[in-house]
Formats: structure tokens, sequence, C-alpha cells
């Protein structure tokens, strides 16, 4: 696939950052125009009519929306770039891959929002938060198994779909008075692994303490603390 490469993004959002990782996996050269969500550009409205949310991959002024299909637009379209395929070849463990992609955003993103998103003094609501991301980080690591990625022995769809939302524990921990390390050792350990080995993901992730400064940022607009 040839033509100008440019993604929307805004530096947080684990759902670009999918995009970063899988782009920077394939070695697509690529744009990036970082989006404020407080004030959205007329290019992202006009990209995403029906969302208006980040990320927009454009190629060759054809824009695709949503993070998952995204990724597989990538997978196959730039499937001659030289690197291994993200999804499977075999049907079945595509569908399996593309079901624990899927509850990724269904119940680690929606249980940890609701930990953030909790008022301040919200013990309630911010112990269930807890207890549903908790399990879900549970369940993860239960599917991870003993090996060393969720693709087995190398990175890949359900891993980046997963990683981008490794430096948004440390939000998740300070708010919900817990640690993933101490609850989920393996995942934790396939977090490391993922920066230490995979150049594509440590380039394309940002620092846990900006993603934790800039949900304080949030909680004051919403008027949350």
């Amino acid at each position: 696939m040839e033509g100008v490469v440019l993604l929307l993004n805004c530096f947080v959002s684990p759902f670009g950052n999918r995009v970063r990782i899988a782009l920077k996996f394939k070695g697509v050269a690529y744009e990036e125009k970082a989006e404020n969500l407080a004030a959205k550009s007329p290019l992202l409205l006009s990209s995403n009519p029906v969302h208006a949310k980040v990320p927009v991959l454009i190629v060759d002024g054809k824009p695709v929306c949503e993070s998952l299909v995204i990724l597989e637009f990538i997978d196959d379209g730039f499937s001659a770039a030289g690197a291994p395929p993200l999804l499977p070849a075999d049907p079945y463990a595509r569908a399996h891959a593309r079901f624990w992609a899927s509850y990724v955003d269904t119940k680690l993103n929606e249980a940890g929002m609701r930990v953030w998103r909790s008022p301040k003094g919200a013990t309630a609501a911010v112990e269930a938060a807890r207890k549903d991301t908790v399990a879900a980080l549970k369940t993860l690591e239960a599917e991870l198994g003993g090996k060393p990625y969720f693709g087995g022995d190398a990175l890949g769809y359900v891993d980046v779909a997963l990683v981008p939302f490794v430096p948004w524990f440390l939000t998740y921990e300070r708010f919900g008075g817990f640690t993933v390390a101490a609850e989920c050792p393996a995942l934790a350990a396939w977090a490391d692994r993922c920066v230490r080995e995979n150049t594509c993901v440590a380039e394309s992730l940002p620092e846990a303490e900006h993603v934790f400064q800039f949900v304080c940022g949030m909680r004051k607009a919403f008027g949350l603390d």
C-alpha cells in the first residue's frame, strides 16, 4: 500500500498508541497530528464524523476509524513491509485473538475508567471499580498463562491491543489503592517484557507519570476533586 500515512492521535490515548505500535512494528513511515480533545480539529471531525474520536488513520486521503479496525487494516494493507503478521493465519486463532482484544476494551478499559472517574469521596464506587479492574487484569493474566506473549513467542494482536494500557496502570493504582505487580505479577512481567524486547512498543508509549498528571487535569476539569 502506498500513499501519505497520517495518524490523528492524543499522546495519552491507549487506542491511538495501538496504532503507533502497529505502524512501527510494520516499519511504515507516517506523520502524526496531535489532537486537542477539548477542541477537536476540523480534520478529525470530518474524518470521523460518527464518533469524533481518535485515533483516525488517513492513508492517501482515506480515513480508517476505530483502533482495532485500524490494526487489522495495517496488518492486511502493509503486509508486504517485511514484518510478521499481528493476527495468526488460522481462522480459529484469529477469532480467539479478536475476542481478547475486545475484552480489553469492554472490560479493562471500562472498569479502569470508573476507577479514575469516580468523584472524590465516592468510596463505594471506587471499591467496586477497583474490584472490576483487578478481576479484568487477573482474567487477562490467566489467558496469558505461561506464554511470553499473548500471541505465543512474539508480539501479536492481543499484545498490541493491551500494552498501551500499561502506562495507565499507575493511574489505576493510585486512585484504586492497589498495585498490578502485587495482584498480577505475571502480567506485570509481561508488560516489562513488551517494552524491553520491542522497540516499537518502547517508542510508542507515554510516561506513566505524564498519564497520571493528564488524568488529574481532567478530574479537575470534570469537577471530580
